[in-house]
């Protein structure tokens, strides 16, 4: 049977070129000059260093950028508090959500349960099997959730015919 896996993952390659470029151009950029700020990767977690508010604003406004010109969703982001270092210090610890949450899967399960389309869906683990007869069906099902599902950055992979 012909079958898709729906998933939602950053390219991890590329939030590490892009924080690299964001990385550049703070450092070249006038209005940093002489100042501490920065972007940091761990893993999954990017921290952004400033010494005011603004600046910080300033900093995540360029990662955005960079980002979004290496076609990596900034749906994925997940913004932290701003939290204060000593003197007026900031940072903001920046999440990259990887997978799809429990009741995001239940959504987009209700959503093609409900759509008539002759598809079947199941979650498994942190994505969602979508399997059909006929790979028209599954077209479609792709189509109603890039539709239907606004909030997370979806894609379709593990096509099987």
């Amino acid at each position: 049977m012909p079958s898709f896996d729906t998933v939602s993952e950053a390219n991890m390659v590329e939030v590490k070129n892009a924080v690299d470029q964001a990385g550049k151009e703070i450092t070249t950029r006038f209005d940093f000059k002489g100042s501490d700020a920065r972007v940091e990767q761990k893993e999954r977690d990017l921290t952004a260093y400033a010494d005011s508010e603004f600046q910080l604003n300033q900093v995540l406004d360029v990662l955005t950028n960079k980002l979004g010109k290496r076609n990596v969703d900034v749906r994925f982001l997940d913004r932290g508090k701003i939290e204060k270092i000593g003197g007026d210090k900031v940072k903001q610890v920046v999440k990259i959500k990887n997978g799809i949450e429990t009741e995001a899967a239940k959504k987009i399960v209700r959503i093609l349960k409900d759509s008539k389309l002759k598809v079947q869906a199941s979650i498994q683990g942190d994505a969602v099997r979508v399997t059909g007869a006929k790979r028209d069906d599954l077209q479609d099902a792709m189509a109603l959730l890039r539709k239907e599902v606004a909030d997370l950055p979806l894609e379709f992979n593990n096509f099987r015919d």
